[in-house]
């Protein structure tokens, strides 16, 4: 059906509509992985007797929250862990992950990143630039290395035994980041854990897991990981979660995380739910199927942006183990407008027009755009860039396909426009 709301010019229409029907077989992968991650989490709902009291919240210290401890429980049943802390404290998947990393390393250990270097955001946790003073892992005595990528921007799985002999934690970050390398398939996950147990089988593996979860059957926790870690207005929080990030994994190594969230000998015991509880226990049960429509959002995304000359990673066909679509623009100007489009296909704020801005974390001027329900949710349909070469964007989520493929359309008609 031909949509009257928007104006979008004829030739861009064509070329969605043909790249719409090329992506058939793509959509239907992405259709039997939703299917099997749903009633993957309705089975952790019951099997966890899940109840009406669990939804209520807790003020205060929040003794005995059963409604926190109980979605913890379903976290990891799911995710096919041993353990799980689910936390609206936790205020971004940057925090989980430093959280995590904090929990496990003590001064003189030794953590390897061995998937390069790590997301912007997570460069003055572990000492990389930054402020002095404000707590890294560096300053703490922590000793980071770390293992380059090969030329094709894949993990050097010969070089693994070498890089985590006599270290603490082995670090694996499974999507992108803010470069063009692939992210990091389950299978290729479970080969470098392979690989790690072999060469040092006491190093704790921690796996950041921001953006993946639901867009393969498996999670990193399946396949052998002792920690990942994610945020909730990402894919497990299913556009629902207002804030929140988790923690799961094997459950002496969470307890460790949980006494570094709150305090020493408070762990788990302490934060109340208030009134998060509801909203947590329904993004997850929601989360494959929106995680679904991101991922045929960036499908859809890659096959328009190619078509119109531009490089994209992954192609529209290519199996894809997390929502984000780069799409290399080339210039400033080209990443600004781009991202500007994405903007006017948000349902807040379409009236925005985004700039490049100095943002906190970050050592690069970023353009965000985001007409999102919650602030910078990633699920919801989003973009961003830093203002450096090769000048991509980072697109990504899409509450529901239609609507995200609009947005795609209009990024796409935008860059017309200014070109």
């Amino acid at each position: 059906m031909k949509q009257t709301f928007f104006k979008i010019s004829e030739r861009v229409q064509t070329l969605a509509g043909q790249v719409e029907a090329q992506c058939a077989e793509a959509f239907a992968r992405v259709n039997e992985v939703a299917e099997y991650n749903s009633l993957k989490v309705l089975s952790a709902f019951q099997e966890e007797w899940v109840s009406e009291g669990h939804l209520v919240g807790t003020t205060g210290y929040g003794y005995s929250d059963r409604g926190r401890d109980k979605l913890d429980a379903v976290f990891a049943r799911a995710f096919g862990a041993e353990d799980c802390i689910v936390r609206h404290s936790i205020v971004s998947g940057t925090a989980a992950i430093s959280t995590a990393l904090f929990g496990v390393l003590r001064p003189g250990d030794t953590v390897v990143c061995l998937a390069g270097k790590p997301h912007d955001t997570l460069h003055q946790t572990f000492g990389i630039g930054g402020k002095p003073g404000i707590g890294s892992l560096t300053e703490f005595g922590v000793i980071r290395k770390e293992l380059d990528l090969l030329p094709d921007g894949k993990v050097d799985l010969a070089a693994i035994p070498g890089a985590v002999e006599g270290v603490k934690v082995a670090y694996i970050q499974r999507s992108r980041g803010y470069s063009l390398r692939p992210s990091l398939m389950i299978d290729e996950i479970a080969e470098i854990i392979k690989i790690i147990r072999k060469a040092n089988p006491k190093a704790i593996v921690v796996v950041d897991n921001c953006y993946g979860e639901f867009v393969e059957t498996r999670e990193p926790t399946d396949v052998g990981a002792d920690l990942m870690a994610g945020s909730l207005i990402k894919n497990p929080g299913g556009g629902i979660a207002p804030t929140g990030g988790y923690i799961a994994g094997k459950e002496k190594f969470v307890e460790m995380c949980a006494h570094r969230l709150t305090a020493p000998g408070l762990g788990r015991d302490v934060g109340c739910a208030m009134e998060h509880n509801k909203d947590m226990y329904l993004g997850f049960f929601y989360a494959p199927g929106v995680v679904a429509s991101a991922v045929k959002t960036a499908i859809f995304a890659a096959g328009l942006y190619e078509a119109m000359g531009c490089e994209v990673t992954p192609k529209m066909n290519e199996l894809r183990t997390d929502i984000i679509q780069a799409v290399v623009l080339g210039s400033a100007e080209r990443l600004v407008s781009f991202c500007q489009g994405i903007q006017k296909g948000g349902p807040v704020d379409c009236f925005v027009t985004p700039e490049a801005w100095d943002m906190p974390g970050y050592d690069s001027q970023i353009v965000m755009a985001a007409g999102t329900f919650h602030m910078g949710a990633s699920i919801e349909l989003s973009a961003d860039g830093p203002i450096r070469p090769p000048f991509a964007a980072w697109m990504q989520g899409g509450l529901n396909y239609p609507t995200g493929k609009l947005g795609a359309m209009l990024a796409a008609e935008q860059l017309t426009i200014n070109n």
